[in-house]
């Protein structure tokens, strides 16, 4: 048995023993990627080489600018303000946790702290106006996802970076194309979704009563519908400063091509001095668990790519005479995988084959 057939055998160990309360897929690759090494020969140095260094700034640098906007108390003032945007109308109002999940993933959020956000959003307001709490649900998790290749995204973020390091030539416009594509996608499922509902009762036709009109709870229902706790309430300085951190970063990281996680961490600490964050708040909300996921991950994956793995995994995939069908068999596997596993752990460890 080769090296890079005991580097694969070694991945699918990994992956399997994520079932295990308490295992840490990340440290774990990190020390796999160690003692495979010394087993191949390979020098520390060259191992530590894989480490992804860029992919570090990205997520911490995103993140902490993330982090900060929800410190200032602008992130409950954006929730505040798309619910009021919709009116009366219920039909709408079944829409608002697909337009807050898509905008907090789009800005950066991850997807389950994301969900810890949208998931008392969405049953708060079923509840309110009588609509199916599936449904709430449903149109969600739909607006998560539908934000998740946002070029301030994980998922975004990782994709443009690896499709570079893999030689996949992708065009400038890539990055708002596939966040357009998410969102289009996510419209196509919801508007389905709402129109099974109105049909079927799921969501009430008609608009909000002054009855159903009450507040979600207490004297700051937003921080209670959340749970999010802001070092104070959202003042307009601070309102005006971290949305226009928040744009600058977009149009100066898409339309300038400038790092995305060196800007997110330049605003980050612009919001911190200028409004008088505490600094460990912000660095305490950086989610560093997946910081060495990503990181193991990927130092893992570059040692197998060093020793070949991945044209024996490419060779084993393959569907002679259709790639379509080739990479439909990876789209399944990597489906089946993350019912047990990270998903952008499966995300960063199938790009590497699409290239064959």
């Amino acid at each position: 048995m080769t090296v890079a057939v005991v580097s694969i055998v070694l991945l699918v160990a990994l992956f399997a023993a994520t079932v295990i309360r308490g295992f840490d897929l990340g440290l774990a690759a990190l020390s796999a990627a160690f003692f495979l090494g010394l087993a191949a020969g390979v020098p520390v140095e060259e191992i530590t080489g894989f480490f992804p260094a860029d992919f570090f700034v990205l997520i911490v640098g995103v993140t902490a600018l993330f982090a900060a906007a929800q410190l200032t108390g602008t992130l409950d003032w954006i929730l505040d303000l798309l619910l009021r945007l919709v009116g009366g109308r219920i039909a709408l109002v079944a829409l608002v946790p697909f337009v807050i999940g898509a905008v907090l993933t789009a800005i950066g959020t991850l997807p389950a702290a994301a969900t810890a956000i949208v998931a008392p959003i969405a049953l708060g307001l079923a509840a309110r106006y009588r609509i199916m709490p599936l449904v709430a649900a449903i149109l969600g998790i739909t607006g998560i996802i539908a934000g998740l290749l946002s070029p301030l995204a994980v998922y975004g973020i990782t994709a443009r970076e690896l499709s570079q390091k893999l030689g996949i030539d992708l065009p400038g416009t890539a990055a708002p194309l596939f966040l357009l594509g998410g969102i289009v996608a996510g419209l196509a499922v919801s508007g389905v979704c709402l129109l099974i509902g109105l049909r079927t009762g799921a969501v009430p036709r008609g608009r909000i009563t002054d009855d159903d009109d009450v507040p979600l709870g207490g004297p700051n229902p937003t921080e209670r519908r959340t749970g999010v706790t802001t070092t104070a309430p959202a003042t307009t300085t601070a309102r005006v400063l971290t949305v226009g951190s928040l744009v600058a970063v977009v149009v100066l990281s898409v339309g300038f091509d400038l790092n995305v996680g060196y800007l997110g961490l330049t605003a980050a600490l612009f919001l911190q001095v200028t409004l008088r964050i505490t600094p460990g708040e912000i660095i305490g909300k950086v989610p560093w668990n997946v910081v060495v996921l990503i990181g193991g991950l990927l130092t893992y994956v570059g040692l197998m790519q060093h020793l070949g793995a991945f044209e024996r995994i490419s060779e084993l995939l393959q569907v002679q005479g259709s790639a379509s069908l080739s990479l439909l068999v990876l789209c399944y596997i990597a489906g089946v995988t993350s019912f047990a596993a990270s998903s952008i752990a499966v995300f960063v460890t199938t790009m590497p084959l699409l290239p064959a």
